[in-house]
């Protein structure tokens, strides 16, 4: 579960009642996909076959130029994440953290779930002994390519949700 019983309105639209302007719900989606992309590796290394969660990414990315809608990205993360179901270990926190970074088009508070599964996915990867470091890397990678406008959205939100996100954002 990664995300709240009750909705953050800071993470919700202004046009659906929240305080989320377009230009932040976009950055949290460009964001995502970064987080997500950096441990892409760790996926297709496991599936060199499986375009999914690559795709997911660039829907993405794809919906904040204006070239999907919405529902193209929220499918595009589903499937990526059906490429999770049959995996264990790195590769499938890799698709997990693809599917969430595109549908932060449809729910923006998906941004905390692609960090999360990519911090995981470093984890997983990391040689026995160093799966703490490598999560602790990975979370300070990820802080670095927050952009400024929601740097402290974003830092405020891993402090309210770390215990639902598996307590990977303690960097």
């Amino acid at each position: 579960m990664i995300l709240p019983k009750v909705r953050d309105p800071r993470f919700v639209t202004i046009r659906r009642g929240g305080t989320l302007t377009d230009a932040d719900h976009r950055l949290l989606a460009l964001w995502a996909a970064s987080c997500a992309e950096h441990v892409l590796a760790l996926f297709e290394s496991a599936r060199p076959e499986d375009p999914r969660p690559r795709q997911a990414i660039e829907h993405a990315r794809a919906w904040v130029r204006g070239d999907v809608k919405m529902m193209e990205a929220r499918a595009a993360g589903g499937h990526a994440m059906g490429a999770a179901r049959d995996l264990r270990g790195a590769a499938r926190h890799a698709a997990y953290a693809a599917g969430q970074a595109a549908v932060v088009a449809h729910v923006a508070a998906h941004e905390l779930g692609a960090a999360a599964y990519a911090i995981k996915a470093a984890r997983a990867a990391a040689p026995a002994g160093e799966s703490g470091t490598a999560g602790l890397f990975e979370c300070r990678w990820q802080r670095d390519q927050l952009p400024d406008a929601i740097r402290e959205l974003v830092l405020d939100d891993q402090r309210l949700r770390n215990d639902i996100c598996w307590s990977v954002f303690d960097c």
